[in-house]
């Protein structure tokens, strides 16, 4: 017999369960969720209900799979940062059926919507005061493990431009009405965004997105590219840069590149009109560069992202190999990140529209230019994308 949920978690609403009748604005559940995955009040994180009044009445719910996958899309989405862990499933309330969203308290919180922190100091959503954010840094700070999160010895602010980054990352991460309500300075704001640590030491990703010289910290935070005339690398050299801007600034660099390299050709299409082709959608070269910024080590070699670039092909390798549940088998269905802060600060920036779906939106925009699909080489140290050109 299943469990009456009104038995196990009450009737009345709090830190840690949330009641909606039903779903008028999808947003409304986005910032419980992230709330509950700030989990404030040391709950461990709460239940949504869906099909239950504010005042704990039953009313039922639609608790198909097509309903159930809907709410399980909150997990992937993008929009709550960092992506939040949470179960969704048919249950029951009062003897009516209810939909359950679970929510599991975060490892690394602040967590973020729409770059705004909320938290459920009670039974109402809020949006996070500057003391609310302190004590959800202090808890990161514990249980930091990623590397790309640990504040690297010797560093400062100072080694980041100041400038750059409240102008590019946290005006578009974060709401300015809440900076402005809550009177948070610089070193805070990029402490929640995970570029400070709790003692103002810059980590990584603080490094790699906006420091003056990424280099001077983590040597192999470059890309090295280099155009052949020819299709192996005894072919001379037309073209060799090492970009070592911080990625906010280099990813400029890199397009213009990108674009001053491929070639474009026009093709009847019909007896009277012609269109442009080019040798290579520049969407999905972009896709596969920015898969390797995200998803490269940058802990353990000096070894720089590298772009090969042939008359037939371009070549793009990363240090690092398959991580976490990631195999060589599997890689085309299944994701995990090496650099999980990073990855969430590409996505609030804009550079990555939704995860895990590198791979596939390469093979689509090759598909549809025209070109062979991508090719993977993958071992324990490194990948490699080999895009070729349309015949």
């Amino acid at each position: 017999m299943q469990v009456d949920l009104a038995e196990v978690l009450g009737r009345r609403e709090a830190a840690s369960l949330e009641f909606k009748r039903q779903i008028d604005h999808f947003d409304d559940v986005r910032k419980n969720v992230c709330a509950m995955a700030n989990d404030l009040a040391g709950a461990g994180g709460g239940d949504i209900i869906i099909g239950v009044d504010d005042n704990g009445a039953a009313w039922g719910a639609d608790t198909s799979d097509k309903e159930l996958q809907r709410f399980l899309g909150l997990r992937n989405d993008g929009e709550i940062l960092p992506r939040p862990s949470l179960n969704v499933s048919a249950a029951v309330y009062d003897g009516l059926p209810v939909v359950r969203i679970r929510v599991e308290a975060a490892e690394l919180p602040p967590v973020r919507f729409k770059g705004v922190v909320y938290v459920r100091p009670g039974p109402q959503v809020k949006s996070a005061n500057a003391n609310d954010e302190r004590v959800l840094l202090e808890r990161r700070t514990a249980a930091v493990s990623a590397f790309d999160s640990r504040g690297l010895p010797g560093t400062s602010i100072d080694a980041l431009d100041k400038e750059l980054l409240s102008s590019t990352y946290v005006t578009a991460a974060v709401d300015p009405d809440v900076l402005e309500e809550n009177d948070r300075p610089l070193a805070q704001q990029l402490r929640s965004l995970g570029i400070l640590d709790a003692q103002e030491r810059v980590t990584p990703t603080g490094i790699v997105l906006g420091a003056f010289d990424p280099t001077a910290w983590l040597p192999g935070a470059y890309v090295q590219f280099v155009r052949y005339a020819g299709t192996d690398v005894a072919a001379d050299v037309v073209d060799e840069e090492e970009v070592r801007d911080n990625l906010i600034t280099g990813t400029r660099t890199l397009t213009a590149l990108i674009q001053a390299n491929v070639t474009q050709r026009p093709k009847a299409d019909g007896l009277l009109t012609e269109r442009t082709l080019a040798a290579y959608p520049m969407a999905a070269v972009r896709e596969v560069l920015l898969n390797a910024l995200m998803h490269r080590a940058y802990d353990s070699t000096h070894a720089p992202v590298r772009v090969q670039w042939f008359d037939d092909r371009i070549e793009i390798s990363n240090p690092g190999g398959p991580y976490g549940v990631v195999t060589a088998d599997n890689f085309s269905s299944t994701n995990d990140y090496r650099n999980p802060s990073l990855a969430a600060a590409l996505k609030t920036l804009g550079f990555v529209n939704r995860f895990g779906r590198g791979i596939g939106r390469t093979r689509v925009l090759m598909a549809e230019n025209g070109n062979p699909p991508p090719e993977f080489v993958i071992d324990q140290s490194s990948w490699t994308v080999t895009l070729r050109g349309r015949a």
